[in-house]
């Protein structure tokens, strides 16, 4: 009985279709889900999923967000979803330069800025470095 893998993103859905199983970065660490799975609610982390179909694993870079496991359904909803092959590894690491500069900046300023202003920045820092992480993982395998 296969297990049907929803991934969807605030800018479109990224992938439905029945999978093997599924690993993914959820809030106790590593979690792999199968067909009939007990029912969880629980949140994403940032870090790699994959999926198995018919013996071959496909590899993501996820972001935050929520998932839904049901005995026949896996449901994602993340603010980020990037296929390994679609990653821009030169482009990430001058995206996470520049949020590095930008905290630093932030922590210049003191304690006049905006909680609000820290956490896009570390949001950035942390998206940016799980896409390198899976890149740089899948590169060298």
């Amino acid at each position: 009985m296969p297990l049907k893998l929803e991934i969807v993103t605030p800018e479109a859905r990224i992938f439905s279709d029945e999978v093997d199983s599924v690993v993914l970065p959820g809030a106790e660490g590593e979690m792999g889900v199968l067909p009939q799975h007990a029912n969880l609610v629980t949140t994403l982390n940032h870090g790699e999923l994959f999926y198995t179909k018919g013996g071959k694993s496909n590899h993501l870079a996820v972001g935050e967000g929520l998932v839904e496991i049901t005995g026949t359904t896996t449901r994602i909803l993340t603010d980020m979803a990037i296929g390994v092959e679609d990653i821009d590894e030169k482009a990430v690491e001058e995206a996470l330069e520049r949020a590095k500069t930008a905290l630093e900046a932030i922590k210049a300023k003191g304690h006049s800025t905006g909680d609000e202003e820290v956490a896009a920045t570390m949001a950035m820092i942390q998206r940016s470095t799980a896409q390198l992480h899976v890149k740089r993982k899948r590169r060298t395998l």
